[in-house]
């Protein structure tokens, strides 16, 4: 599975290697929010989460389904800036419909995002929906979600000064720091393509991309969980180098939006062992197609039966035996929060069974 990106006939400067701070921003917040992804960040995440301002902390919690499971498609720019208020600046400029249809696209949907969703401002099926997966998260989110949906403009000023609160508060250091390694890989990156060409440029950047040449045309292709494809031609694509986002790799290829991918460029380290008995059970466990897709949602985050069923086009009562597989073989951890129970995959047991597997499910 992949997603691939038509190029045939793209120029060779219309695609980019370009750091982006709202990007990395929004690494960063996905980092407080599900520090178990990163560990190799848990000394920043601890430090920064002890020092953050009550008030600032609990505004992140109310808008954390932006960032928490998925990052929400404004926040990785197919044009990067210098700065974070040009970002945002650009964003100022989007309207209400695609900013809003962005936002609320919670659910990491594998069955409704290749192919796009109205926005809930104008159809009320993506309306009820939107709702539907903010209620999951939680009742703060939902209450915001329903404010973004009754008051847009309010609500983007809101979220603009909560990023800019954010970079007051830790981020503009952060970025500081990283901003340097960041830029000298995108110019490392960029002179590969000038002097050796795609193919290099991309097996310099990760070896989850590749370039693929036939008699139909020009493909990067992008090795994840997921099936989708976008068309660039005529268009531009831009490949935004990340400190903060291992183990994640994240592919924009929804219609209507310039494709655009983020890769990691740091390391990490993923160990354990387990008993062979155990290891084979969760092996086992995982073979079916249908539970790795479902492990690949609940590696990002929790999730209810119907949100999952909504995500991959199934009913409940089948996303219910895959559940009771996975959970059988000590893969998941559950909890209730009001008339939900969430599922989520135990990152520490998954970890176990092989970094590879679970680096392919947080892609």
């Amino acid at each position: 599975m992949s997603v691939t990106i038509d190029i045939t006939g793209l120029p060779p400067e219309r695609i980019a290697f370009c750091p982006s701070p709202l990007a990395e921003l929004g690494n960063a917040l996905h980092t407080l929010a599900e520090p178990a992804h990163h560990p190799r960040l848990h000394a920043w995440a601890t430090a920064t989460s002890a020092a953050l301002e009550p008030e600032l902390a609990d505004r992140l919690n109310e808008a954390e389904f932006m960032w928490r499971s998925t990052r929400s498609d404004f926040l990785i720019p197919a044009q990067p800036r210098e700065t974070l208020a040009e970002e945002l600046d650009d964003l100022d400029r989007m309207d209400d419909e695609k900013f809003v249809g962005s936002a609320l696209e919670i659910s990491c949907s594998t069955s409704h995002y290749p192919k796009g969703v109205p926005s809930p401002l104008v159809d009320e099926w993506s309306r009820c929906r939107a709702l539907d997966l903010a209620a999951a998260r939680g009742p703060r989110q939902a209450a915001f979600a329903e404010r973004m949906l009754a008051e847009p403009t309010a609500t983007r000023a809101w979220i603009r000064r909560l990023l800019e609160d954010c970079d007051r508060a830790f981020f503009a250091d952060t970025w500081r720091r990283v901003r340097v390694q960041l830029a000298s890989d995108a110019r490392h990156k960029t002179e590969l393509l000038r002097r050796k060409g795609l193919a290099e440029a991309l097996a310099a950047a990760s070896p989850g991309l590749r370039l693929e040449q036939d008699e139909r045309g020009r493909r990067i292709v992008v090795d994840k969980l997921v099936q989708g494809r976008a068309d660039a031609r005529g268009s531009a694509v831009t490949l935004v180098p990340s400190v903060f986002g291992w183990p994640h790799f994240f592919a924009l290829y929804a219609p209507g939006w310039q494709p655009v991918i983020q890769y990691p460029v740091a390391g990490h380290e993923v160990g354990g062992a387990e008993s062979v008995e155990t290891v084979m059970l969760r092996l086992e466990a995982l073979t079916h197609p249908m539970r790795r897709n479902l492990s690949r949602h609940l590696a990002r985050g929790a999730f209810s039966t119907s949100e999952l069923a909504d995500a991959y086009g199934i009913t409940a009562p089948e996303v219910s035996r895959h559940l009771a597989v996975l959970k059988k073989a000590g893969l998941l951890v559950t909890q209730r929060r009001g008339r939900y129970v969430l599922h989520q995959l135990d990152i520490s047991v998954v970890s176990r069974i092989g970094s590879d597997f679970l680096e392919s499910v947080l892609r």
